[in-house]
């Protein structure tokens, strides 16, 4: 599990071009999208970006909170690893973020972290 500043994270009012930035500078092809208290609001990943490419939008004003995806799929810390991959596999996802009881963002996982684990 990626932690600390490894995890990718913007705020909602974060414009997408700055998004983007910590999408590349992580290396997870997603940003989570946390309030203030560092709670999880929505997700956002290259997935998310390559069908807003079809709308005509001006890219250059878009806010994060506007194009998320909310409610995203998660799993706790204390969950193993193969529930992670069936939680990936069921919703046919590649990275699944990591949440406390009161859904504050820990950590991250993506499928490639699973297989260098050789969870999978």
């Amino acid at each position: 599990m990626r932690t600390g500043n490894a995890i990718p994270q913007v705020k909602p009012d974060t414009k997408l071009s700055s998004a983007l930035l910590e999408i590349t500078q992580k290396g997870m092809a997603m940003t989570a999208i946390v309030d203030h208290d560092n709670t999880i609001v929505g997700v956002f990943t290259d997935g998310d970006l390559r069908r807003l490419m079809d709308k005509p939008l001006n890219f250059s004003e878009l806010i994060i909170a506007d194009i998320m995806r909310k409610n995203p799929h998660r799993i706790g810390p204390e969950q193993l690893a193969v529930e992670a991959v069936e939680i990936m596999e069921q919703h046919r996802i590649n990275q699944l973020l990591v949440a406390d009881t009161e859904g504050k963002l820990v950590g991250a996982l993506h499928i490639h972290d699973l297989t260098r684990a050789k969870v999978i």
